[in-house]
């Protein structure tokens, strides 16, 4: 790995001309292209600040036809890439403003990581969350030490906060922007993936309106082989960088939606700087849909014992969608960004993604409400080894003959094929037997 400490000098110096009386970084003011020589001083600056996260076979490889890597990057403290940028920025300011301290006004993974690595480098931290975040999320910023304070009903509430809050008592406010500094201690992954896996043909990274990591490894990959193919992929609900590409400009106006299981993946296309860099250097980006995301989920967890929200799964998603048909028989890495999956949602995820995969089914038949007709059924669901979740009688409100009763059936099976079996089963027995669809 090519180390340039000239360039963590620049990088230093470039920072350190920051006005101090400024209640943001105003970062982007000092944005330019970055130089391999940037990541790879910021990849020898937080060498013993970050995991070095492996990039591992995937048993998913035969399924997929290729040979699939994954770059299990959830597994960072805070189970965010994010940490990378972070860490290199943190450690990149002037030390009278470490000294002074910084505010950041999110439940984002970028807030998480600033918490925690500012906490380690011994800077105060300030968190402004709004009240509706999640109380999980402001207990683990409290347990990576920062100090947490709710305000407001609504992001923008808690970000106007932070802002007084910085001018008024000289914190530095910091926001995910894609400032040089930035971007290259995201590039960090495109310089370990190259390293890990050799032979490399592609590598898939999530994008969204948030593509620093895609802009800043790409950056890295194209400059240690220009063949390898970068590929970016988003939500097809929120495709916020294809249109900024084909705007030529950051889209501002974008929809995006506020529910957390989009995460990043949905937000506004942040800056310049990524966008030129994506334009330049990415050799194509997808969209795919949600319910691509769920069974990506799911395939991330089965395999891989990896629980991932929807931005890690995102990358792998596109696979399972059949979106890149040209990588068969090649030799592909995922980055897999990040784990931090809300408990309430990962319920919900899974079910929804096992059915999506067609291994939870459910019918509804009616019945004589005699002895021995529901053993029957039972019978039949025993012989196609399919699983009872679950098993509902309804009698009060059936609009068939009287002295019958109407079973709903909730049921587990292998897959799709199985799936089918159990359905003409069923029906060669109980010809009205009515299937819900998916």
């Amino acid at each position: 790995m090519k180390i340039v400490s000239r360039n963590e000098e620049l990088l230093r110096d470039a920072l350190s001309r920051v006005p101090q009386s400024s209640s943001r970084t105003s970062l982007s003011s000092y944005n330019k292209l970055i130089r391999f020589e940037d990541i790879s001083a910021a990849a020898f600056k937080i060498q013993c600040g970050v995991q070095k996260t492996p990039c591992m076979y995937s048993r998913l490889s035969k399924q997929y036809g290729m040979d699939i890597y994954l770059k299990k990057e959830f597994l960072q403290y805070t189970g965010s890439v994010k940490e990378r940028g972070v860490l290199y920025l943190l450690t990149s300011l002037p030390q009278d403003q470490q000294r002074k301290g910084v505010i950041v006004a999110s439940d984002s993974n970028f807030s998480m990581a600033v918490a925690y690595h500012a906490s380690e480098l011994r800077i105060p931290v300030f968190v402004i969350m709004s009240t509706s975040t999640s109380p999980a999320r402001v207990k683990m910023c409290r347990e990576y030490g920062a100090m947490v304070i709710s305000y407001g009903t609504t992001a923008k509430d808690s970000q106007t906060h932070a802002r007084r809050l910085a001018q008024e008592n000289g914190y530095l406010y910091l926001e995910e922007e894609d400032s040089a500094v930035y971007l290259s201690g995201l590039g960090t992954v495109g310089l370990e993936v190259y390293e890990q896996v050799p032979k490399l043909d592609a590598v898939i990274f999530p994008a969204g309106g948030h593509c620093g990591l895609l802009a800043g490894s790409a950056a890295a990959l194209k400059h240690l082989n220009p063949h390898i193919s970068v590929i970016g992929v988003e939500s097809e609900s929120f495709p916020v960088l294809q249109q900024s590409l084909k705007a030529g400009h950051p889209i501002e106006d974008q929809a995006c939606s506020n529910h957390h299981f989009y995460g990043d993946v949905s937000g506004l296309c942040f800056g310049s700087n990524s966008l030129q860099l994506t334009g330049k250097l990415v050799d194509k980006v997808v969209a795919v849909r949600e319910e691509d995301i769920l069974i990506s989920m799911l395939r991330l967890l089965e395999y891989e014992r990896a629980t991932v929200d929807a931005e890690g799964a995102i990358g792998l998603a596109a696979l399972v969608a059949g979106k890149l048909p040209e990588l068969k028989g090649k030799r592909v890495a995922v980055v897999i960004c990040s784990g931090n999956l809300e408990l309430h949602l990962l319920q919900q995820c899974i079910a929804r993604a096992l059915t999506l995969d067609n291994r939870v089914c459910r019918f509804s038949l009616v019945l004589s409400d005699c002895p021995g007709d529901i053993s029957k059924l039972l019978e039949i669901l025993a012989r196609e080894e399919a699983r009872v979740l679950d098993i509902k009688q309804e009698r009060t409100f059936v609009t068939s003959e009287l002295f019958t009763v109407e079973v709903t059936c909730t049921m587990e099976t292998r897959d799709k094929i199985h799936t089918a079996q159990l359905r003409n089963a069923l029906l060669e027995r109980y010809p009205t037997a009515a299937w819900t669809e998916r």
